[in-house]
């Protein structure tokens, strides 16, 4: 168990894209078989209408293709990594104008600078949730330690009544120690099934065209981050084109209800 849940989803970009080599295989095996046994409960990468069945009837390994190859119409939820930041604003004007709502996953010591931008979020009808409150590994934490970041950072964002709590950990990085102390916390781990790879693109083009070539499917959740100019520039055609292929764009908290 501890090969499956000790990863990080961020460096695991490779197969993220399809990618080949050992080393992407074998992070993309240990992906989908996490997601075939553990509990939605626990972490999730897609919503339920883009999930692999939870097992499979013969004792051989389960398909290697992501559901997202096919392309499938349905429900997609955009997410917001490393807010909010200056620049937090002009992405909800853009996502106002596109008529689009998010989740937007925060670092609670930015909240706990800006609560201005964490209101103008909520205002806005988007969806909030945790990203660290200092925007360490998770796996690095003790206990005690996570547990901190996760009430502090939850107690500066709107609550979600009678809704489990949403957290990203930060780069993706999960273990089964991280995993359950979230949980037993009450909150849910939200990774990602699409990487655009804005975070390391040089220009809007490539955030573009990642998503574009990505052929996303019902129960996608989109990985963006926040503080980045082309990224802003990205997304009207991040969103045109998801909404071309027949998704209905909706928040991560949507997706998994």
């Amino acid at each position: 168990m501890s090969l499956l849940l000790s990863f990080d989803a961020d460096r695991a970009g490779r197969w993220l894209r399809g990618d080949s080599g050992p080393l992407a295989r074998g992070r993309h095996a240990a992906k989908v078989i996490a997601e075939r046994v553990l509990p939605a409960s626990l972490v999730v990468w897609r919503g339920a209408e883009g999930r692999p069945p939870r097992a499979w009837s013969s004792p051989s390994p389960p398909p290697q293709a992501p559901a997202s190859i096919g392309g499938r119409p349905g429900r997609v939820a955009l997410s917001f990594d490393d807010g909010p930041t200056p620049l937090t604003k002009p992405y909800l004007d853009v996502l106002e104008r596109l008529g689009v709502r998010a989740t937007f996953f925060l670092v609670g010591e930015l909240c706990a600078a800006h609560p201005e931008w964490v209101r103008a979020i909520a205002e806005r009808g988007h969806e909030l949730a945790g990203h660290g409150y200092t925007h360490r590994r998770f796996t690095t934490l003790s206990r005690t330690a996570l547990k901190s970041e996760l009430a502090r950072t939850s107690a500066l964002l709107p609550t979600r009544p009678g809704k489990r709590q949403l957290v990203r950990p930060p780069y993706g990085a999960v273990s089964a120690s991280s995993l359950v102390t979230c949980a037993r916390q009450g909150f849910t781990t939200v990774l990602w099934s699409l990487n655009s790879c804005d975070w390391r693109a040089r220009e809007a083009a490539e955030v573009e065209r990642a998503v574009r070539e990505s052929r996303a499917s019902a129960g996608d959740i989109v990985l963006l981050h926040e503080g980045q100019p082309l990224t802003i520039e990205a997304l009207p055609s991040v969103v045109g084109s998801l909404k071309e292929r027949g998704h209905e764009l909706v928040t991560v908290g949507e997706l998994l209800a």
